[in-house]
C-alpha cells in the first residue's frame, strides 16, 4: 500500500506540473497569490466578454427559475462556515491541533477574469465559495477524524482525503491502542 500511495503522490506532482504548463501556455502569470496575464492577453479577454444584457437574453428560462434556489444555499453555507470556524477555534486550540487556513481553500481569483461579465463573475464567486468551503470543512473534519478515530473503514470510501490512507486498518485493535498518540502528535503544529 505504501508503494501505491507513493505512486499517487508522484502522479499528483506530475499532474500539477502539467497544469502549470497549461497556465503558462495561456499566458497566466502567478506571483505568490497575485494572478495576472501576459501583455495583450487581457485585451483579448475583454473582447470576448458578453454584456450582462446579452447574457440575460441568451439565458434559458430554467436558469432564472432555479437561480433563487441555488443562491439560497448561501445561508446554510455561511452558517456552516461560521460554525466550523468557531469549532476549530475552540476545539483545535484545546487539543493543540494545527488549525486549517480557510484561505487555502476558499479562493476568489476567477472573478478577476476579464472575459466574465458581472453575473458570470458572481456565479464563479458563489461556486468558489461553496466548493472551497466544502474543502475547508473536509480538512477540518479529516483532522478531527485523525485525532479521534484514525481507523480505515471496512467498506470502500469514495474520494478519501490523503491522510486517510495512513490510518490504521479496520480491526487493528492493538495498533489503535499503541499508535493513537502518534496520530495525534502529527496534528500538532
Amino acid at each position: 500500500m505504501q508503494e501505491i500511495a507513493q505512486e499517487i503522490v508522484r502522479l499528483q506532482a506530475e499532474l500539477d506540473r502539467e497544469i502549470e504548463s497549461r497556465k503558462r501556455a495561456l499566458g497566466v502569470e502567478v506571483a505568490g497569490r497575485i494572478v495576472g496575464f501576459e501583455r495583450g492577453v487581457l485585451d483579448a479577454h475583454r473582447q470576448l466578454r458578453v454584456s450582462v444584457g446579452r447574457f440575460i437574453a441568451q439565458s434559458e428560462l430554467v436558469s432564472w427559475l432555479t437561480a433563487p434556489v441555488i443562491y439560497s444555499l448561501i445561508v446554510p453555507f455561511v452558517l456552516v462556515d461560521l460554525w466550523v470556524s468557531l469549532y476549530q477555534a475552540i476545539c483545535f486550540r484545546a487539543y493543540g491541533i494545527q488549525r486549517v487556513r480557510r484561505s487555502d481553500y476558499i479562493l476568489f481569483d476567477r472573478r478577476h477574469l476579464a472575459y466574465l461579465n458581472r453575473v458570470e463573475a458572481l456565479n464563479c464567486m458563489f461556486c468558489s465559495y461553496g466548493n472551497g468551503l466544502i474543502g475547508f470543512v473536509r480538512e477540518v473534519s479529516s483532522r478531527t477524524e485523525q485525532y479521534w478515530c484514525p481507523i480505515k473503514h471496512a467498506l470502500r470510501v469514495n474520494d478519501p482525503l490523503q491522510r486517510y490512507y495512513e490510518f490504521l486498518e479496520y480491526g487493528d485493535a492493538d495498533g489503535y491502542r499503541t499508535r493513537l498518540a502518534e496520530f495525534r502528535d502529527r496534528l500538532r503544529g
